[in-house]
């Protein structure tokens, strides 16, 4: 496996090193060539930032931060240098672009490919990919990986589940790219049309949005293949800078281009090892748009020691949620993590839940809407008072349970969402 190293020494744990603050003052020099960061950091110099003290006094970049930099900000290199953009896959607001160049993209495709050869992938592999392709980076970011890796893409993009289905067999698709909630729609389209005997399929390499242990276990078995976490963001590279692999205990982080801090989400302080956080970002070799210490709002934590698979690279926790997906009912903090927690562990509810906030009469009403085989009215009412009493425990605030059929809450080609706020 080709590793890259930082001043001749490879990166192989999250903490500050002379080699990482090296790179990060290259990195601000780099970055103060663009005119957000000019602005972000007048009146400090990179030679300033000689421990980990100084480092930890600069300012956080935010994604508004980006939206302001609009449309070409960010960029730290003369514009004929830049070969492609992509943007944030968010549909409000200001979109975020992130230019690249050469450099960028080579480095995007080594990091996916390194994923690829984590996931066990090889050149015999057919990697079938479902994300969407365009201003995203999914799509191509899965097929940039695939390619240097010299595995044959089927490079189908989302939606037409039928048609994706047909190819799959056809092509004998051994590798699948998807987000968890197409991954799930594909998995219960497969066993409807009764031919999970022709699929091929023996890995699935899955990202983009967080999952819960009993979509995980369904995926597996329907699919009848084995998982593995991929993670990334459109800021950082896209898909690719990280990835589970076969220890299943965490996800290797490429940091031998990248530095990662998790801190608390309150206060901006860092968190003890082992403690969930938010994880923030400075890219180490980016050109097009370099970042410092920029806030993914993803909520995990570092996992101490070493991988049983020997892999030298340090592991962060499979993703609990987003800082920024939090809502709070009746004094209580809910995440959509929170709820997984709750109801993977009742026997009889499936892994598809929505839950719905409603102000009504001058009271918050939480409805949480779960998926089950059971049919029976009796059953399904034992099933829901186990949910209701659960929540109450668990969380701490009332709710009304409502028991669905197994496939009556929709299904999405893209990312699920699980609560929806209608109180504003």
């Amino acid at each position: 496996m080709r590793v890259w190293k930082i001043k001749g020494r490879l990166v192989s744990e999250m903490k500050m090193t002379e080699a990482i603050l090296g790179a990060i003052r290259e990195n601000m020099r780099h970055a103060k060539s663009g005119a957000f960061y000019e602005k972000c950091f007048a009146g400090i110099e990179p030679a300033d930032v000689r421990t980990d003290r100084d480092f930890q006094k600069l300012p956080f970049t935010e994604k508004e931060d980006l939206r302001d930099a609009y449309p070409m900000g960010l960029c730290a290199v003369p514009e004929e240098r830049i070969i492609r953009i992509h943007s944030s896959s968010g549909t409000t607001g200001t979109p975020v672009i992130i230019p690249y160049t050469r450099k960028d993209v080579d480095d995007w495709a080594f990091m996916f490919s390194r994923c690829y050869e984590t996931a066990g992938v090889t050149q015999k592999d057919i990697v079938h990919i479902t994300p969407g392709y365009g201003l995203w980076t999914a799509g191509i970011g899965f097929q940039l990986g695939a390619e240097l890796l010299g595995a044959m893409t089927v490079p189908m993009g989302p939606g037409n589940t039928d048609k994706q289905i047909t190819m799959m067999m056809d092509m004998k698709s051994t590798v699948l790219c998807a987000t968890s909630s197409y991954a799930l729609l594909l998995a219960e389209k497969i066993s409807s049309r009764g031919v999970r005997d022709k699929i091929h399929l023996s890995r699935a390499l899955i990202g983009s949005e967080r999952w819960g242990e009993k979509m995980r276990r369904r995926i597996a078995s329907e699919l009848g293949v084995r998982l593995y976490d991929i993670y990334g963001l459109t800021e950082i590279y896209g898909p690719g800078i990280g990835i589970s692999c076969d220890g299943e205990c965490g996800m290797h982080m490429w940091t031998d281009f990248l530095y990662y801090e998790i801190i608390d989400p309150r206060n901006g302080k860092r968190v003890k090892e082992g403690d969930v956080g938010e994880l923030v970002i400075t890219t180490l070799q980016k050109e097009g748009a370099p970042l410092v210490r920029y806030r993914t709002h993803d909520l995990t934590r570092e996992l101490p020691g070493d991988c049983v698979c020997g892999r030298p690279y340090p592991r962060i926790d499979t993703l609990i949620g987003r800082s920024d997906d939090m809502v709070k009912v009746k004094g209580a903090i809910i995440y959509p993590s929170s709820a997984d927690g709750v109801l993977s562990k009742i026997d009889g509810v499936s892994s598809e839940y929505q839950i719905m906030i409603d102000h009504l009469n001058g009271k918050d009403i939480v409805t949480v809407f779960f998926e089950t085989e059971e049919t029976g009215d009796d059953s399904m009412a034992v099933l829901e008072k186990t949910v209701k009493d659960s929540f109450k425990e668990t969380i701490g605030i009332m709710i009304v349970a409502k028991a669905v059929a197994l496939g009556d809450l929709p299904r999405s080609e893209k990312k699920s969402t699980r609560i929806f706020d209608n109180r504003y």
